[in-house]
Protein backbone atom coordinates (compact mmCIF):
# COMPACT_ATOMS: atom_id res chain seq x y z
CA UNK A 1 0.00 0.00 0.00
CA UNK A 2 2.45 2.12 0.71
CA UNK A 3 4.50 1.99 -2.49
CA UNK A 4 1.42 2.51 -4.01
CA UNK A 5 1.12 5.66 -2.69
CA UNK A 6 4.80 6.04 -3.79
CA UNK A 7 4.40 5.84 -7.40
CA UNK A 8 0.83 7.41 -7.64
CA UNK A 9 2.93 10.77 -6.05
CA UNK A 10 5.98 10.36 -7.91
CA UNK A 11 3.41 9.97 -11.02
CA UNK A 12 1.91 13.34 -9.95
CA UNK A 13 5.48 15.36 -9.05
CA UNK A 14 6.24 14.43 -12.42
CA UNK A 15 3.36 15.66 -14.22
CA UNK A 16 2.85 18.89 -12.13
CA UNK A 17 7.35 18.79 -13.25
CA UNK A 18 6.24 18.81 -16.44
CA UNK A 19 3.85 22.16 -16.56
CA UNK A 20 5.86 24.04 -14.22
CA UNK A 21 8.68 23.40 -16.97
CA UNK A 22 7.01 24.39 -19.90
CA UNK A 23 4.82 27.62 -18.35
CA UNK A 24 8.55 29.18 -17.40
CA UNK A 25 9.58 32.22 -19.26
CA UNK A 26 11.86 31.28 -22.58
CA UNK A 27 15.55 32.16 -22.35
CA UNK A 28 15.84 31.89 -26.37
CA UNK A 29 12.78 30.88 -27.93
CA UNK A 30 12.75 27.39 -26.15
CA UNK A 31 9.01 25.76 -26.84
CA UNK A 32 7.21 29.17 -27.06
CA UNK A 33 9.58 30.14 -30.17
CA UNK A 34 8.99 26.69 -31.81
CA UNK A 35 4.71 27.23 -31.56
CA UNK A 36 5.21 30.52 -33.14
CA UNK A 37 4.71 32.04 -29.91
CA UNK A 38 6.86 34.96 -28.48
CA UNK A 39 9.82 33.82 -26.41
CA UNK A 40 10.44 36.28 -23.90
CA UNK A 41 7.32 37.33 -23.04
CA UNK A 42 5.73 35.37 -19.44
CA UNK A 43 1.77 35.43 -18.77
CA UNK A 44 2.31 35.57 -15.26
CA UNK A 45 4.74 38.66 -15.27
CA UNK A 46 8.36 39.85 -14.99
CA UNK A 47 9.26 38.43 -11.87
CA UNK A 48 6.99 35.13 -12.35
CA UNK A 49 10.13 33.75 -13.82
CA UNK A 50 12.57 33.74 -10.71
CA UNK A 51 9.95 32.17 -8.81
CA UNK A 52 8.62 29.84 -11.16
CA UNK A 53 12.50 29.08 -11.55
CA UNK A 54 12.57 28.59 -7.38
CA UNK A 55 9.66 26.08 -7.10
CA UNK A 56 10.70 23.86 -9.73
CA UNK A 57 14.25 23.31 -8.27
CA UNK A 58 11.98 22.35 -4.82
CA UNK A 59 9.79 20.21 -6.34
CA UNK A 60 12.36 18.26 -8.39
CA UNK A 61 14.43 18.11 -5.58
CA UNK A 62 11.93 16.49 -4.12
CA UNK A 63 10.92 14.21 -6.55
CA UNK A 64 14.29 13.19 -6.75
CA UNK A 65 14.74 12.05 -3.01
CA UNK A 66 10.91 10.39 -3.49
CA UNK A 67 12.24 8.19 -6.70
CA UNK A 68 15.20 7.27 -4.42
CA UNK A 69 12.67 6.38 -1.45
CA UNK A 70 11.00 4.35 -3.92
CA UNK A 71 13.94 2.52 -5.21
CA UNK A 72 14.88 1.67 -1.54
CA UNK A 73 11.32 0.26 -0.89
CA UNK A 74 10.98 -2.13 -3.84
CA UNK A 75 14.71 -3.04 -2.69
CA UNK A 76 13.08 -4.28 0.53
CA UNK A 77 10.31 -5.52 -1.08
CA UNK A 78 11.92 -7.80 -3.50
CA UNK A 79 14.55 -8.75 -0.49
CA UNK A 80 11.56 -10.09 1.64
CA UNK A 81 9.91 -11.68 -1.39
CA UNK A 82 13.23 -13.17 -2.36
CA UNK A 83 13.65 -14.80 1.57
CA UNK A 84 9.88 -16.65 1.61
CA UNK A 85 10.97 -18.80 -1.84
CA UNK A 86 11.95 -22.15 -0.95
CA UNK A 87 15.28 -23.12 -2.33
CA UNK A 88 16.69 -20.17 -2.85
CA UNK A 89 19.81 -19.60 -0.26
CA UNK A 90 20.31 -16.36 0.89
CA UNK A 91 24.02 -16.98 1.42
CA UNK A 92 26.39 -17.08 -1.47
CA UNK A 93 29.14 -19.29 -1.83
CA UNK A 94 32.11 -17.87 -2.51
Amino acid sequence: MVLFLINLLVILLGLFLIGLVLIQRGKGGGLAGAFGGVGGSSPFGSKAGDAFTRITIYVAAFWILLIMVQVRKMNSTQAEAGADMPGVSSTTGG
